[in-house]
């Protein structure tokens, strides 16, 4: 059974990056052992997905479990054999990660594509969203008029740029790549060490920063005409309390 299923994931996994537009496309790099994987986790680069083996003891598998979700990775348990088999070698130790090269862009490249297009700022901020689906669908939508059309109206282009966080967010892996149907390849995305002091740096640039939160003000009687950013919280709690006190206003989407 635990063969069928790994062999079902293999072909599912071939078919999602036959089907994926060639520019979500991106190159990554099976990183194997425990050390090596220990500092990629901790080094906050951009890693999709974690393997552990089906036998790793629940204290160890709990230990690098921790790490990938601090970084946005999603944690798969595999047979050992299915390990060896990716990393072509048995010496893997019950552990590989799969690392994408990201590039990220510079939160001063986003006000830049604003100035380039002509355009009064508009920005989407996530804080602490930790599924690599919902961060994909954050892309897509503000890739597109979707976000945009909420905020000022639907026959204005969509947003600038994206900012997420180093730490407490997913980055932008496989999955968001895929999630956000190439969104993510096209879109400029600024990945910072300090949430909040990117929304100060964001209101320096006279940018009226909405927090979307469920205290907020309703949207319809808002007036978000002007350089606009939007703050969007994790899956669970919302913008975290430091991110709604640094917002200009919240609103209720």
């Amino acid at each position: 059974m635990a063969d069928f299923t790994s062999q079902m994931e293999d072909a599912m996994e071939r078919f999602a990056r036959e089907q994926a537009p060639e520019r979500a496309e991106r190159t990554d790099t099976l990183v194997w052992g425990k050390n090596a994987v220990t500092e990629l986790l901790k080094s906050g680069g951009a890693v999709d997905t974690v393997y552990l083996t089906d036998t790793m003891p629940q204290a160890v598998a709990g230990y690098y479990t921790a790490l990938a979700k601090e970084c946005g990775a999603v944690v798969k348990r595999v047979p050992g054999n299915k390990l060896q088999k990716m990393c072509g070698t048995p010496d893997h130790q019950g552990v590989a990660a799969r690392a994408a090269e990201v590039e990220y862009a510079a939160l001063d490249d986003l006000f830049r594509a604003a100035e380039a297009r002509g355009e009064q700022p508009f920005l989407v901020l996530c804080d602490g969203v930790e599924d690599p689906h919902n961060l994909g669908a954050c892309l897509r939508v503000a890739d597109g008029a979707g976000v945009h059309a909420i905020v000022r109206s639907a026959y204005l282009c969509g947003a600038h740029g994206v900012v997420i966080p180093k730490r407490g967010g997913v980055g932008v892996t496989g999955t968001v790549m895929k999630a956000s149907a190439g969104a993510a390849a096209r879109l400029p995305i600024a990945r910072v060490s300090n949430l909040a002091q990117a929304i100060r740096t964001i209101k320096e640039h006279n940018i009226f920063v909405y927090c979307a939160d469920l205290g907020g003000a309703p949207l319809a009687k808002t007036d978000l005409s002007g350089p606009v950013a939007l703050v969007l919280g994790s899956e669970g709690g919302g913008p975290g309390a430091l991110t709604r006190k640094l917002c200009d206003a919240a609103v209720t989407l």
